[in-house]
């Protein structure tokens, strides 16, 4: 790219990881495709809070405009993005989904490309598959291309089967200037962290492989972080709560206790293919990674070597009650190793650029065609 492409993106948040999962991924790929050349404005609403709890200023890679959650407000962001050169819708902004989903393919043209980049793609092809009335569906053929979080052949498949022009996974991945080691801190000590919101379609799945390991192991401290779980949740006296762990805290979190858990969603751990940002922030920190078992894990972390799979909970208690502490370091290294050779934000971003670059080429090409012909015939 000679000249940089002006990308807008609409989204959750940039600028606050509040009840907002993707904000890892956000700030991973955006600060890596600013690296490759784009100039990029994210439009994020002002909603649920988040603003009020914001962990990060306006980044230097990235232009922030916060739009009230209101019609007034989305439209007027709106009508802000029409020019770029790629805009693009993410999924769960949170408010007005809909409306952006319907709206912004309306503005298609020659010269641009309009994007769904789904951010929770299981949750999303879940939800339409079990009702026929979805709105999306109909907005799936109207964007030029569909970017993922994951899913792997499933997702694109059942993408593909809604009438997607293209469906390409672009997964998560490791910012090592973000996420990297760093000195133990005795706040968040103990055997084993778990760090994640309290989730309908997880909760189920941390009962399993977090709280009753802890019932399994009562001589071993968990530490369990993240909003929403100070509320009717039942915790032996083992288990120490963290409440929200804000990201500036997140690499401390993850070297400070012995080994940590992810812990998938309901839909992610039966689609696959749907690594979340935590398995590569506590890996890029160095951290000894127990992960639930999902399709598709070795192709970012070679379990027994890189990474502990485990099935059950009972598992997680034995691998803890096995692990020593020369053991989980040298698993960590050779995750960040492999993270690092491999799956960082730059090897995804240059992926990006070529995709986009590739497909605003061929947008072009029929609308100089029809110019040709068009002064060819004055």
């Amino acid at each position: 790219m000679t000249a940089k492409v002006t990308l807008a993106m609409f989204g959750s948040s940039l600028v606050s990881a509040y009840w907002n999962g993707a904000a890892t991924y956000y700030r991973g790929m955006i600060r890596a495709l600013a690296g490759c050349g784009f100039d990029v404005t994210f439009y994020e609403p002002d909603a649920f809070d988040r603003q009020q709890h914001r962990d990060m200023s306006d980044p230097d890679w990235a232009k922030v405009v916060i739009y009230p959650a209101t019609t007034d407000g989305w439209q007027a962001a709106l009508e802000q993005a029409r020019d770029a050169d790629i805009i693009v819708k993410a999924s769960g902004v949170g408010v007005f989904d809909e409306e952006l989903e319907a709206e912004i393919p309306r503005l298609r043209s020659a010269s641009n490309l309009i994007v769904f980049w789904d951010v929770d793609a299981p949750a999303t092809l879940q939800r339409m598959q079990a009702d026929a009335s979805d709105p999306f569906r109909a907005q799936v053929p109207r964007f030029d291309l569909i970017l993922t979080y994951g899913g792997g052949p499933p997702v694109v498949e059942a993408y593909s089967n809604f009438g997607a022009r293209r469906c390409v996974p672009i997964y998560n991945a490791l910012d090592p200037t973000t996420h990297h080691p760093v000195q133990p801190d005795s706040r968040f000590s103990g055997a084993l962290g778990f760090l994640g919101n309290r989730l309908p379609d997880r909760e189920g799945r941390v009962q399993t492989f977090f709280l009753k390991p802890a019932i399994l192991l009562p001589d071993k401290k968990f530490l369990l972080g993240g909003a929403g779980w100070d509320r009717n949740v039942s915790l032996t006296p083992n288990v120490s709560y963290a409440g929200h762990v804000y990201t500036r805290d997140h690499n401390a979190f993850n070297c400070s206790t012995l080994a940590v858990l992810n812990i998938n969603r309901d839909s992610m751990a039966q689609v696959g293919y749907s690594p979340p940002t935590r398995v590569f922030e506590a890996a890029g920190a160095g951290a000894c990674l127990i992960c639930d078992a999902w399709q598709g894990l070795e192709q970012f972390l070679e379990p027994g070597k890189e990474v502990l799979k485990v099935d059950s909970g009972e598992e997680v208690a034995a691998v803890l009650s096995g692990l020593t502490t020369t053991q989980a370091r040298r698993i960590g290294k050779r995750a960040l190793l492999r993270l690092l050779g491999e799956h960082t934000y730059e090897h995804r971003a240059r992926d990006v650029k070529k995709l986009l670059v590739e497909q605003l080429a061929r947008r072009a090409i029929p609308a100089r065609r029809d110019e040709e012909v068009r002064h060819a015939t004055l």
